[in-house]
């Protein structure tokens, strides 16, 4: 059998994935949240799976959330009573599977007087009773001095008070590449960089496989499955249209903006929500990985980019939000990332603004039989998994079995203890690349060696978050980190010197 150190090389999947006589049960098309999910969930039910990325893991809206595993107080104004409690019993599960990237977090609303202060309060005592039995603090008030006591850098004498309550924050492409290879663990195969040309099908036009190209090579192989699942969010309509070229879309795009800023300006552990800002949408404030983060606008979009850009007016939306709330209002030069993400919100009516849009999922079976799910948030990803393998099993002919991942432990593997331990006894790698990040060589090498990084994108901006952090001083790392890249992949300097251009050319997107 072979080892779990030769199923972290990339040619080790992608000979498994071309394999000539293969037939696989489960093709899962997209690398984020839904489709590690699902192909977490296939494979520990016994189905052989694979999983297709045509960039990198989580490189879209799964690396570009708010970092939040929440039930979504903002929805109990919609009425979205059991998405809510669904939301929050996964958020439960999260912190039991994944405490080494979940973890509670405290937010605050500040309320301008007492009757905000009841009105929020009430709100809350309802989110209380849908996370009944979670083990989760209840919500309580907080006094005028209180808040101040928390958050002195807020605006002086501006607030009564506020309303406190427990939610969770994580590290999102982190958890991605935890759930690739806990599946990976399990015998799934999964391929990065590996982009879907076409759909096959077979006499009775029923789909039975798909071509896809390896963009390292530039080579082309076709592969058979059972079930093929189209689970690439924003993106799912180009792969619908793969089906049936003239499908209606299924997604009504909008994006989300955040900005990350200096520790210094928010000087806290806990987070701030503003429930209601000036276009009605909920506002962040919280403190992420030794900085600040801020967001999220929702402005609809028509064109779907892989590297969506933010828009002034977004941004300055969210600074003067800010200035409205802290003393000292930051500006756009205290700003060291911008990072926007996509959402895949289900289309409904023409004149329905994006913001009240259901964040339920929708999962679609074509009458050639792809499989799209599309629409959910990143704290129910395991539910949608979850709600989609099942249809897979009554769909396709699979061998019935039960879900496995309610109470699966996604840790870090022994081997990456044993070499991370390894890499620390020599100095020179325990030390941070930059004095304004924390990121040491050993982590980049942790990300080559065992978490498919093919690139410095990859390295800078999910395996290590140093793009979305400061984007900067990952600029500065740049050049360190394309060297270890060239060692241990074997490239040349042509390469490296390729690789520090069309990174240099990204950072325009998270640079003001």
């Amino acid at each position: 059998m072979d080892s779990f150190q030769q199923r972290t090389t990339r040619s080790y999947h992608l000979e498994a994935a071309t394999e000539d006589s293969k037939v696989w049960d489960v093709v899962v098309i997209g690398g984020g949240a839904t489709g590690a999910g699902i192909l977490l969930d296939a494979v520990t039910r016994g189905y052989s799976a694979l999983l297709l990325e045509g960039s990198d893991f989580a490189k879209g809206t799964s690396s570009r959330s708010t970092k939040l595993i929440h039930g979504g107080v903002r929805y109990l104004q919609q009425f979205q009573f059991g998405m809510v409690r669904d939301s929050l019993r996964e958020r439960g599960r999260l912190l039991k599977n994944a405490p080494h990237l979940v973890h509670e977090l405290e937010f605050i609303i500040p309320c301008k007087s007492m009757f905000e202060r009841i009105f929020y309060g009430a709100g809350l005592k309802l989110y209380d009773a849908l996370a009944w039995g979670s083990g989760a603090r209840l919500s309580r008030q907080v006094t005028r001095v209180g808040i101040y006591d928390r958050f002195p850098q807020l605006t002086p004498d501006r607030f009564a008070g506020g309303v406190s309550y427990i939610d969770a924050q994580f590290n999102d492409s982190r958890l991605v590449i935890e759930l690739i290879r806990t599946a990976v663990e399990s015998n799934a195969i999964v391929l990065n960089h590996a982009k879907v040309l076409s759909l096959d099908r077979n006499a009775n036009q029923r789909l039975q496989g798909l071509e896809f190209v390896d963009q390292e090579t530039g080579i082309s192989y076709k592969i058979r499955a059972k079930a093929v699942v189209n689970a690439t969010g924003p993106f799912c309509d180009a792969i619908r249209r793969m089906d049936n070229s003239v499908i209606e879309p299924l997604v009504a795009a909008s994006q989300g903006v955040h900005v990350v800023l200096p520790a210094t300006m928010f000087e806290s552990n806990r987070a701030i929500i503003v429930p209601k800002t000036s276009d009605g949408r909920v506002l962040f404030i919280i403190p992420w990985q030794g900085h600040v983060l801020v967001g999220t606008t929702d402005t609809p979009i028509r064109n779907i980019d892989e590297e969506p850009k933010a828009q002034r007016e977004e941004v300055d939306f969210l600074l003067e939000t800010l200035a409205g709330y802290l003393e000292a209002a930051p500006s756009r030069s205290d700003v060291l990332s911008v990072f926007t993400g996509i959402r895949p919100l289900v289309k409904a009516r023409q004149d329905q603004p994006t913001k009240q849009l259901s964040r339920d999922h929708t999962i679609e079976v074509s009458p050639s039989g792809l499989v799209t799910i599309t629409g959910g948030k990143w704290t129910t990803y395991r539910k949608m998994a979850e709600d989609c393998v099942d249809l897979l099993s009554s769909h396709f002919g699979l061998p019935k079995a039960t879900c496995k991942t309610k109470s699966m432990l996604l840790q870090q593997t022994e081997l990456d203890r044993v070499t991370c331990e390894q890499a620390l006894e020599a100095s020179q790698l325990s030390q941070p690349l930059h004095p304004k990040l924390s990121f040491t060589e050993a982590n980049l090498l942790q990300g080559i060696r065992f978490e498919y990084a093919c690139n410095l994108e990859d390295l800078l901006a999910r395996r290590t978050r140093a793009l979305f952090l400061n984007t900067t001083a990952a600029l500065q790392i740049a050049p360190i980190a394309v060297k270890l890249l060239a060692q241990e992949r074997r490239k040349d300097e042509a390469w490296e010197s390729e690789q520090l251009r069309q990174f240099a050319d990204l950072t325009q997107s998270y640079l003001l």
